[in-house]
């Protein structure tokens, strides 16, 4: 049974920073690109953020996150994850990761967890 956990969210100020964390058990990263979305409050789309290629080597951001965000991962922990920095309040979302196909399209993800709550404000 595929199951990703995240973990890491929480309530923080605006320019501070969170690292989110994805531990996936039943798949491996290496056989899957590693996707992270968010839901913000009152939306009901996923608004893609980052992608890793299931080798590793090729990032893609969403504009408005690039710079901000860095997604990585450690495969001899089989875990993904999303370092935020400069969190605005407009990051206020639950996120997501998600396992499939290199792609910023949610679609194109067949596994995902259960979301992690991030909360910025002063």
């Amino acid at each position: 049974q595929v199951q990703l956990a995240e973990s890491g969210g929480g309530l923080v100020q605006p320019g501070g920073s969170l690292r989110l964390s994805c531990a996936a058990s039943g798949l491996t990263f290496s056989d899957y690109a590693l996707g992270w979305f968010r839901r913000a409050p009152g939306k009901e789309e996923r608004e893609f953020l980052a992608a890793l290629t299931r080798d590793g080597g090729t990032q893609y951001y969403a504009a408005s996150i690039k710079g901000r965000f860095t997604i990585s991962r450690d495969l001899a922990k089989n875990t993904g994850y999303l370092q935020l920095n400069g969190l605005k309040s407009e990051d206020t979302a639950t996120y997501y990761c998600a396992a499939g196909s290199f792609s910023k399209g949610p679609q194109e993800y067949p596994f995902w967890g259960q979301g992690t709550q991030v909360n910025v404000s002063s």
